[in-house]
């Protein structure tokens, strides 16, 4: 894999001592997973810190009933604070990842992960994405916790583009609802003359209608 778009990625390598810097290029493994694997698991143990640098990770939490509470992605040039807190806590996975796109990744090992957070700049690089992403997740607890269904629709259906090319389910996984709620909901914004449904493609026709759904009336438009 080349070595310089793994710095590219993540300048924070380019900084660490030439000897570390060495060793990461040395030990972390390649590893190049299809799209739809599960890369990790709940109750299984962090092997060690991904860098993703191809595709991407969907992670996401599981609920006894079979649905999914999708919490955030992880992108090339990106890390996962889940796999960060397990491999800090010596504890196993309490979340699943899965590839959302054929991924290309490197996988640094624990013991040289131990290693680099005895530098600064990688240790503040690790928690300064904790912080992020705690962010991130608290937005979604409110989301989750406090707007109605119909809402999150309207907001993830602006947040996507004037035609999106996607179906019912995948929706639903992303608002940890399932199909047939948000099947319901389409079909009434359809109704309303918000929207056109097609196969696998919403077409979006009132934005101004949906930001009043969401309740962003005050934003700038997203959809144009």
């Amino acid at each position: 894999m080349n070595q310089t778009l793994l710095t590219q990625l993540y300048p924070i390598l380019d900084v660490l001592p030439p000897a570390l810097y060495a060793r990461v290029m040395e030990e972390t493994r390649s590893m190049v997973v299809p799209a739809g694997t599960v890369i990790f698991d709940e109750r299984r143990p962090c092997r060690g810190f991904p860098f993703i640098v191809k595709g991407g990770i969907r992670v996401l939490k599981l609920a006894a009933n079979g649905r999914e509470l999708p919490l955030y992605r992880v992108l090339p040039g990106e890390t996962c604070i889940i796999t960060s807190s397990c491999l800090l806590g010596r504890a196993d996975y309490n979340a699943r990842g899965v590839a959302e796109s054929d991924t290309t990744l490197r996988l640094l090992p624990r013991p040289l992960f131990d290693e680099l957070l005895d530098q600064p700049v990688f240790r503040d690089f690790v928690f300064n994405l904790f912080s992020e992403r705690i962010a991130d997740l608290m937005q979604l607890i409110e989301e989750v916790a406090f707007q109605k269904l119909d809402q999150r629709l309207a907001a993830l259906l602006l947040g996507k583009g004037k035609l999106l090319h996607t179906t019912h389910q995948k929706l639903a996984d992303e608002l940890g609802s399932v199909r047939e709620m948000v099947n319901r909901l389409l079909n009434g914004f359809a109704s309303q003359g918000l929207v056109r449904l097609g196969r696998e493609e919403v077409e979006i026709l009132d934005a101004a209608g949906l930001r009043r759904i969401s309740g962003r009336n005050n934003e700038p438009p997203s959809v144009t």
